[in-house]
């Protein structure tokens, strides 16, 4: 197979969540879903994950509806299931439940199998100041990349 260089990414989670463990998950996908996300018309911001009935699914995810697909093509929005051992299901709905903590996906991608996998994280919520503080620290990174590079 040759490397895919789709990498749909959740820029909107690192803002506002502090990112403890991350897991990657596969997707039950529909044919013109797979379709969708290899052209890159997919989309993570103010997508999550909830568990229902001892499964995991990934809720306001937006895969566009594929160009070419007849009467057989996906909702945009559609819950989809995602697909991890029990045992890490367990695991995470235990984390989920006894902390507070909640499960947002940060990356679409298509893996060297040519699956479509899912990277979700136990993340905690930041408050607004600290949300303050991440954009300080960010700031100042790149100016402090800017002065190096003018030094040289």
């Amino acid at each position: 197979m040759s490397k895919s260089n789709v990498n749909i990414q959740n820029k909107k989670a690192w803002h506002d969540y502090e990112i403890l463990d991350r897991v990657e998950a596969g997707i039950q996908l529909m044919g013109t879903e797979i379709k969708s996300i290899r052209a890159g018309k997919a989309g993570l911001v103010d997508s999550y994950c909830v568990f229902e009935v001892e499964q995991l699914y990934v809720v306001g995810m937006h895969v566009a509806e594929y160009s070419f697909g007849s009467y057989y093509n996906h909702a945009a929005k559609r819950t989809r299931k995602l697909l991890l051992h029990r045992r890490e299901l367990d695991r995470l709905a235990v984390k989920v439940k006894n902390t507070g903590l909640t499960l947002v996906p940060l990356r679409l991608y298509i893996n060297d199998k040519g699956l479509a996998k899912l990277e979700i994280a136990l993340a905690k919520g930041k408050k607004s100041y600290d949300k303050r503080d991440s954009l300080k620290q960010k700031d100042d990174k790149r100016e402090m990349d800017r002065a190096m590079k003018e030094f040289r």
